[in-house]
């Protein structure tokens, strides 16, 4: 059976999806064509062995539609736009940015997007941030919790918080694959467990250096519900009392760090992940995230109906993780 599908529109088939209701999904992933290519030549695989999933525009607004998302916004996720070549990976940003930007354009209220960054080039995300927030005019911007063995709040990255700070701009924060990752002998794929970790040492990595003290502008989204973020929170903020002179946060500031993070939902929407999350997060600080296509269409639906459970979350709470939260953070979605 084939869908009809019009550009400008928010209208597929017979159903319809307006951009001043639904769900608005922070973690959103474009897969186009020269994307894949590049990472293929980039000696960089997908990151799952039965390869890159499906991917078009049509068929990321019927899964939108199907699961009542009225508004995605689009991030490049791992492993990210560098190879090991800065030309490379400018010319492969700025064609990544203006592909969404045009998504954006085409398809009005349903996409927004995250701007891809050369990084670790500085000098490079320094110039792509610019032009993508001034020229493109895209919603935020979106970097991997690594490069290399760096971790966001690493020294070298700090022109680009300083500059993403003086802007306020809002930060979605995505694991890599790290080295130490790779290395290990595990035959388990690196999203089930790895990517988890990589984004919980970036969080903290960012709190313990001073980062998010020296950058508070800086809205951070946490992918994943933080990682394992969450389960760790007291222990984080006993390492205070175990080693002062390393940690120089109180106790009292670990939990306030956390608490000024911003986390979704995707492939964490269960009981037993917010049995963690409700106690660390603020509770206007959750959002939605589907992590489509990479979590297939049937997670999705799980993801929709684990968050919907009789019992499980109060109705405020549920309608301000599927919309009111993130209208904080993107008022045009109001519609």
């Amino acid at each position: 059976m084939h869908t009809f599908l019009c550009r400008g529109s928010d209208r597929i088939g017979n159903s319809k999806m307006t951009s001043s209701s639904g769900r608005i999904d922070v973690h959103f992933h474009p897969l186009p064509q020269f994307y894949q290519d590049a990472v293929i030549a980039g000696g960089r695989g997908p990151t799952v062995s039965t390869g890159f999933p499906a991917w078009t525009p049509e068929l990321a607004l019927e899964l939108m539609d199907q699961n009542g998302i009225a508004s995605a916004i689009l991030s490049i996720s791992q492993p990210g736009v560098h190879f090991g070549d800065n030309t490379k990976a400018r010319n492969l940003s700025r064609q990544c940015n203006e592909f969404m930007a045009k998504m954006i354009g085409d398809w009005p209220g349903r996409f927004g997007a995250f701007t891809a960054l050369p990084l670790p080039d500085i000098e490079g995300a320094l110039a792509e941030i610019d032009y993508a927030m001034n020229t493109l005019k895209l919603d935020g911007i979106g970097v991997l919790a690594s490069y290399g063995e760096k971790f966001l709040g690493d020294p070298l990255f700090d022109p680009v918080l300083a500059l993403l700070n003086q802007r306020e701009a809002v930060v979605f924060v995505h694991p890599n694959y790290h080295p130490s990752s790779r290395a290990l002998t595990l035959p388990w794929p690196g999203f089930a467990m790895e990517f988890t970790f990589d984004t919980t040492r970036a969080a903290v990595n960012l709190m313990f250096t001073g980062a998010l003290q020296r950058f508070p502008g800086i809205r951070f989204i946490l992918a994943h519900a933080g990682g394992t973020l969450p389960y760790l929170a007291w222990r984080l903020s006993a390492a205070p009392f175990i080693d002062p002179r390393s940690i120089k946060l109180s106790p009292e500031q670990v939990l306030a760090s956390l608490r000024h993070f911003w986390y979704d939902t995707a492939l964490a929407a269960g009981r037993q992940t917010f049995g963690t999350l409700n106690q660390v997060a603020d509770s206007g600080r959750i959002l939605f995230g589907s992590d489509w296509p990479y979590a297939p269409k049937a997670v999705t639906q799980a993801s929709v109906k684990a968050l919907n459970e009789p019992g499980f979350l109060g109705t405020e709470q549920r309608n301000a993780i599927d919309r009111g939260n993130v209208l904080k953070l993107f008022p045009r979605f109001a519609g």
